[in-house]
């Protein structure tokens, strides 16, 4: 009996302790951070292209899935990947081969860049008339030679589920998992002839996993209950599976035209 009543607290005790170390490593991880290209180093170690930089505009990169996040029992309504992945396809040009491949050229917030360009033509007009060679003009916009165009063709949910567990003596455990996969589709377009140059087709799983035990035992003849339970999960950021598909979309874009020989890296380096 006495056995029993110093199991108990001690049980509560630490189910506690761990709950307290779960919460404050949460909040620990929380603190804003640099996220860092999951493909780094392949794009940097990329060799840098035999002759000038290519000038590449990309307009828009959208979700074509329409899928929403993956929920039990509830409409949910938020978009399963995200809704301004052009972005990273713009990071990613910008770092191929330690920046000396693309010259990228803003086309996706091109209304505000239009608008920002008609404000200072007009207050240049206005205050600089009177000036010997009248208003300062502004410089030509650069025009590219070439698009990158696609979006996020693909999202997979629930591609694999399993899991395994066991209990003995009201004592148990169990894992499971879970695999999502994300397809992003780009294509390679030249200005001057309307022609499709390249099309890529990259994937990439994402995986969310959960582990835990649990007790649920009687004592004293069925007369006590001792109940605790324990764990944790882990899902992979589907914006950073995103991020990592697109890299990896682009590095292979760049092979792709090194080997149809649209340009070649630059030797001896």
């Amino acid at each position: 009996m006495i056995k029993n009543i110093i199991l108990i607290p001690t049980l509560i005790l630490l189910s506690s302790c761990t709950a307290f170390n779960s919460v404050q490593e949460i909040y620990d991880a929380g603190a804003p951070k640099v996220q860092e290209s999951p493909l780094k180093s392949e794009l940097s170690s990329i060799p840098p292209i035999d002759g000038k930089k290519m000038t590449i505009a990309v307009y828009q990169f959208s979700d074509k899935t329409g899928q929403r996040k993956p929920a039990d029992n509830i409409a949910n309504l938020s978009s399963a990947v995200t809704q301004g992945s052009e972005v990273w396809v713009i990071k990613a040009l910008q770092e191929v081969g330690g920046g000396t491949w693309f010259e990228v050229v803003e086309r996706v917030g091109m209304d505000n860049l239009v608008k920002e360009r008609q404000l200072i033509r007009n207050t240049r007009e206005v205050y600089e008339k009177e000036l010997p060679n009248g208003p300062t003009p502004l410089k030509p916009m650069v025009f590219a030679g070439l698009i990158l165009e696609g979006g996020i063709v693909g999202y997979d949910a629930n591609v694999a589920i399993g899991g395994v567990g066991a209990r003995y003596l009201g004592i148990g455990a169990q894992t499971e998992y879970r695999v999502d996969t994300v397809t992003i589709v780009m294509r390679l377009v030249s200005v001057s002839t309307g022609k499709v140059l390249m099309s890529i087709a990259t994937e990439k799983s994402i995986a969310s996993t959960r582990a835990g035990t649990d007790i649920f035992k009687f004592l004293d003849m069925g007369t006590k209950l001792i109940e605790a339970e324990t764990g944790y999960s882990v899902n992979e950021p589907v914006n950073y599976a995103v991020r990592a598909a697109i890299e990896a979309g682009i590095l292979e874009l760049i092979m792709e035209g090194e080997r149809r020989e649209f340009w070649k890296f630059k030797e001896n380096y």
